[in-house]
């Protein structure tokens, strides 16, 4: 059986307010999201061509459009926590790895936050939800 399986999005555009900026600062345009999950590979290698056979990321990227759109966050790093914590819903993620830019940075940087955990992590989160 295959060791590792993924399922992977990238260059997400989500629709948040983060940070505190003053008047000189470099307000970002935009904060995109990079999201790789791991996942059973059952869900992967499939015998027929069936929806019900695979895991339904649609739902998950719906809620991560609706946490970005919920309310200002200060931190980049407190809306990647809320995501891992919605990634937890699903017994089916056994790990996942979630990069948060925003862009620009003064003129034409980006800088991010990147977080990986895996199933052990998720299962402690589990609990607690």
């Amino acid at each position: 059986m295959v060791g590792v399986s993924k399922i992977i999005l990238k260059d997400l555009s989500l629709p948040t307010n983060i940070g505190t900026y003053g008047p000189n600062d470099v307000i970002p345009k935009e904060h995109v999201l990079d999201m790789t999950l791991q996942i059973a590979s059952d869900l992967v290698l499939i015998e027929n061509d069936s929806m019900e056979l695979v895991f339904d990321y649609d739902p998950l990227i719906t809620t991560i459009e609706g946490l970005a759109r919920e309310r200002h966050y200060d931190t980049q790093e407190y809306l990647l926590t809320r995501i891992v914590q919605a990634c937890a819903k699903y017994i089916e993620i056994e790990g996942v790895t979630l990069n948060l830019r925003k862009t620009p940075v003064l003129k034409n940087g980006s800088l991010g936050v990147e977080i990986s955990v895996d199933k052990e992590y998720l299962e402690t989160v589990r609990i607690r939800l």
